[in-house]
Formats: structure tokens, sequence, C-alpha cells
């Protein structure tokens, strides 16, 4: 089956609820972990690759936490999945070459086809669109 990991799905609530902040807010793992019944510590990994990759701004101390750092607009699915999971693909052989198979496989082509089509749908979709509130 096909679907959206959890990591993935957490990353997505906490972009909407940091973005449903006022503009300079610092919203806490905590926060967003409480409030959306997430857990704390695997949140925290999440929000820190998202820094990481400068979607969000990691703020110190005390009084710490996190506020976007790039406009969602300006990024879209394809991106987060690639940051948080790695390359897209919905069998072995879209993203990996080693397949015992791979020159003798009847269904490799058309599986590539699905793959691309998922990628191009995923290219075209802000996160804006997701998380927009």
């Amino acid at each position: 089956m096909l679907k959206l990991t959890r990591k993935l799905e957490y990353a997505l609530i906490a972009l909407r609820h940091i973005q449903g902040q006022a503009t300079e807010k610092i919203v806490s793992t905590k926060e967003i972990a409480e409030t959306h019944r997430i857990p704390l510590q695997l949140l925290a990994k999440i929000l820190q690759e998202l820094a990481k990759h400068d979607i969000l701004e990691a703020i110190q101390g005390a009084h710490g936490g996190y506020r976007l750092k790039k406009s969602l607009d300006e990024m879209n699915l394809t991106a987060l999945i690639n940051i948080l999971e790695g390359p897209i693909g919905i069998m072995d052989c879209s993203i990996d070459t080693n397949c015992v198979q791979l020159d003798i496989c009847n269904i490799r082509k058309p599986i590539n086809r699905v793959n691309d089509a998922i990628i191009s749908m995923f290219d075209n979709l802000r996160l804006s669109e997701i998380t927009g509130i």
C-alpha cells in the first residue's frame, strides 16, 4: 500500500501549526507535541531535520523553539519527502538498480511511469496547499 509515513504526517502537522502562529512567534516542540499528541522525541528529531534544511529557524534558549524560515509556497511535497524519507520509489527498482531481475523485469517500465506520475503530482503540490489555513 502506498501511503505517507507518520514522520511525514507529523512534519506536515507541525508545519501547519507553526504556520498558523503570528509571524514572529516562536513555537516550542513541546507545544506542538502536546497539542497534536505527537511523540515528543520523534517530533524533536523531525523539527531538527527541517531546521537543518532551512525550512525552519531553530531558536535556542529557555524560550526557544521554531518558526518558519522558508515560505511554504516555495516548497513542494517531493522536496519534503526527499528530506525526511529519501527518494520516492513505489518499488525498490524505482530508486535502486541493484535488483537481480532488473535486466529481465517485465514491469519495470510501466511501474516507473506510475512512479514518475506520482513524483510529478507531488512536484506540483506546494506545502502551502496542504498546510493552508
